[in-house]
């Protein structure tokens, strides 16, 4: 697909690069339309476990392209109120779909990530950054607002409210050790080491039941949404009887260790 390439690099793990590298993979139609789609692709494929999401070049994503985003598809004869909320609604569904796919999501950040690049990486399950990766609110620096694609929501549950609100309402760049300090990414590699050292994550995770990895991190994402613990344990302790009565995972997983191999989960 344009601007969007999709490679298995490793057994079971999808490879999602963002492949615009002449714009710094900056968010036009052009490429929000293919990675929609692609996204959805890889959700539906079930030899695909875990999903590393990248951009190629020198950049994760410089946000929206400013000097020319084109238009949504499914416009044709709409007044332009409409046809505003519809290229709105394409933007910001990325974050849901990211969250919504069964697989793990990884996002290796590299270079520039601003705006909507900074935003996008948040509805992955897990960030790793380059040495190089930066991270900016761009929105209030164009005289717009900082919030889009969810990270009024997001942020401040990942790094905490005070500096969610600091990040985004000065605009200012927060480069790589500053976002592992603030809790934005879980750890900083080198820039040659960042795609290796994801990947080494991704077959980690693939090394687990795909069924034990998928719902964990629908748990974790709708718990992260529970008005209270007890709420969160309820459905923690539903998840887990689920996976344990409808399964032999367990018995694979003691049988592995007393033969001293892999497990092989057939969920």
């Amino acid at each position: 697909m344009p601007h969007v390439t999709v490679t298995k690099p490793r057994p079971h793990v999808a490879l999602v690069t963002l492949d615009r590298p002449e714009r710094m993979n900056a968010l036009s139609f052009d490429l929000v339309v293919p990675l929609v789609e692609s996204l959805r692709a890889v959700a539906a494929d079930n030899d695909a476990w875990v999903v590393v999401l990248t951009g190629a070049g020198r950049g994760f994503c410089s946000g929206l392209d400013l000097e020319d985003h084109g238009a949504p598809p499914g416009i044709d004869g709409l007044p332009m109120s409409r046809i505003a909320i519809r290229a709105m609604e394409t933007m910001s569904d990325l974050v849901p779909l990211l969250r919504s796919m069964p697989q793990p999501v990884i996002a290796a950040i590299n270079g520039p990530a601003y705006g909507g690049g900074m935003c996008l990486p948040l509805g992955a399950d897990v960030r790793i950054a380059g040495e190089s990766a930066r991270f900016r609110a761009a929105g209030i620096n164009n005289g717009l607002t900082g919030t889009e694609l969810g990270v009024s929501f997001l942020l401040p549950r990942l790094i905490g409210a005070s500096r969610a609100f600091e990040m985004i309402l000065s605009g200012r760049e927060i480069g790589a050790e500053e976002a592992e300090r603030a809790g934005l990414v879980s750890r900083v590699v080198a820039d040659e080491d960042l795609l290796p050292e994801t990947l080494a994550l991704a077959e980690r995770m693939c090394g687990y039941s795909p069924h034990g990895l998928a719902m964990t991190k629908k748990v974790l994402w709708s718990n992260l949404e529970t008005g209270s613990l007890e709420a969160a344990i309820d459905l923690e302790n539903r998840n887990q009887l689920l996976v344990r009565l409808t399964t032999r995972n367990l018995e694979e997983a003691i049988r592995a260790r007393r033969e001293k191999r892999a497990p092989r989960y057939e969920d």
